[in-house]
């Protein structure tokens, strides 16, 4: 672990000294969140692009710590054009199919440097075993990138939420590459978690500047990288698993959100208040209470994934059986299955 405490600490560093510079930039270029209807948890314009000193901690931080192969190369690219998608749509908008078209783009020079699913472990069969995935690699490569920037994304509604779960991810990360001695990983994670931190004092309510989808995406395509490389590579048993718990809450939130609104018979991309933060919200928990209730919850989800990746095989699959289980019921009392409440 000695090895990972500098590079954390120069990406917080970093991270604290631009952050301060990009929101003065953010309000010069006008790039300024304007609260214009309810959905919006702020009363007050608040500049964005935030996400653009987490970028820069990240990019800097990585070229001094780690060496400099093709899969850094892919990550730092893929995680630019991001970065690129995140900027045009908070300065400009960007259309759906364009973010399809950068987050399609990004998934595949991840591709290209090699950072991909190849194959999953058999969580039934020997220890070791794999499944290869032959012609579904690219695709599910592609889907899991896709996937876990977009559900970072979706959670990314109240000050300090995405930033303070992607650091307790990152350090779940941290934790996991380290038993399998993912060395790269670790300093990622490292990087990525000293990122956040650095941001955080900024971000936390009441919000002095938000990350926008320019930090939103970058960070969720990092995170979606880091559990390629570092954890769906391994021949652990329940690597499979690993990653869906530690990424618990934006992937579990995302997932209610899509079966809520197919029971309900609306579209899967029609906006509701039926998330998790706005169930916390509605139940009259602060602010800060429920971003740091889902800050719990994401740091349980982390735990239980280290412990997860040390248990032996039958103990480790029903430990995952058990945890979904308890998650799909408190779905079910928190209405986050069958709530109808539309967003204005």
């Amino acid at each position: 672990m000695e090895n990972v405490l500098m590079p954390f600490i120069v990406s917080v560093v970093i991270s604290l000294l631009m952050t301060p510079l990009i929101r003065k930039l953010a309000i010069r270029i006008g790039a300024v969140d304007i609260p214009k209807d309810n959905r919006r948890v702020h009363k007050k314009p608040i500049p964005l692009i935030g996400g653009l000193a987490i970028y820069l901690s990240i990019i800097i931080t990585s070229l001094i710590f780690l060496q400099i192969d093709k899969t850094l190369v892919s990550i730092l690219i893929g995680g630019s054009l991001k970065l690129i998608s995140g900027l045009i749509d908070d300065i400009k908008e960007l259309s759906p199919k364009g973010k399809i078209i950068f987050q399609i783009a990004s998934a595949l020079v991840l591709i290209l440097g090699d950072v991909k699913i190849d194959a999953i472990t058999n969580p039934f069969g020997k220890a070791g075993t794999v499944i290869p995935l032959n012609g579904l690699s690219i695709p599910l490569t592609i889907f899991w990138v896709v996937g876990i920037t977009n559900t970072l994304n979706l959670i990314d509604g109240l000050d300090g939420l995405a930033a303070g779960v992607t650091l307790i991810a990152s350090l779940s990360f941290v934790a996991v590459a380290g038993k399998f001695s993912y060395i790269p990983i670790m300093l990622m994670s490292a990087i990525l978690a000293g990122a956040c931190l650095g941001f955080l004092p900024y971000n936390f309510n009441p919000a002095k500047i938000f990350m926008g989808d320019t930090g939103a995406l970058f960070l969720g395509f990092i995170l979606a990288a880091i559990s390629i490389e570092g954890v769906m590579k391994s021949v652990a048993t329940i690597a499979v698993v690993v990653p869906i718990i530690i990424l618990g809450v934006p992937i579990f939130d995302t997932t209610f959100a899509i079966f809520r609104r197919l029971l309900n018979g609306k579209s899967i991309a029609e906006a509701d208040k039926g998330h998790l933060p706005h169930r916390l919200l509605e139940r009259g928990y602060s602010h800060k209470k429920t971003v740091l209730i889902l800050y719990a919850i994401s740091a349980t989800f982390g735990i239980s994934a280290i412990l997860i990746s040390e248990a032996n095989t039958k103990r480790a699959v029903m430990f995952s059986l058990v945890m979904l289980i308890i998650i799909f019921l408190l779905a079910l009392k928190m209405g986050l299955l069958f709530g109808t409440k539309k967003e204005d």
